[in-house]
């Protein structure tokens, strides 16, 4: 099978479909997500083609921070470890390059980050800024 790279906005969607259905179906991920989201999927799907069209294609389209609706989730290394196993599977199953080797990692960056804030925000009585 022929796998290019992430190119276009149709190769966003295709990630990002792709990659929050496995969460939808990951026991320890989708009662996060499910419970957060709710009946909110398509707006929130649409939220990640911007914001990684953004980051991957420099479309921007995305505006906003991307931390705070997460800053106060009771998730640890353990949440973040199994997002990015099926970040890197989506990743590894669909696409091959420069843009998904990047894509990678930008996850692992997020990842580190937003677990370092979210430690923070648990162990400090500080308000996170939005």
């Amino acid at each position: 099978m022929q796998m290019n790279d992430i190119l276009t906005k149709e190769d966003i969607k295709l990630l990002v479909d792709t990659f929050y259905q496995k969460i939808r179906e990951n026991e320890i991920l989708s009662p996060i997500f499910n419970r957060i989201i709710q009946d909110r999927w398509p707006q929130h799907l649409e939220k990640m083609y911007r914001f990684w069209q953004t980051v991957l294609l420099q479309e921007h389209t995305y505006f906003g921070s991307p931390f705070p609706p997460h800053a106060k989730l009771s998730v640890n290394q353990q949440h973040f470890d199994a997002w990015l196993g099926l970040w890197y599977t989506t990743i590894d199953n669909h696409f091959k390059g420069e843009k998904a080797t990047e894509a990678k990692l930008r996850g692992d960056k997020m990842a580190v980050l937003f677990l370092s804030k979210i430690a923070y925000y648990k162990s400090n009585s500080s308000i996170p800024l939005i």
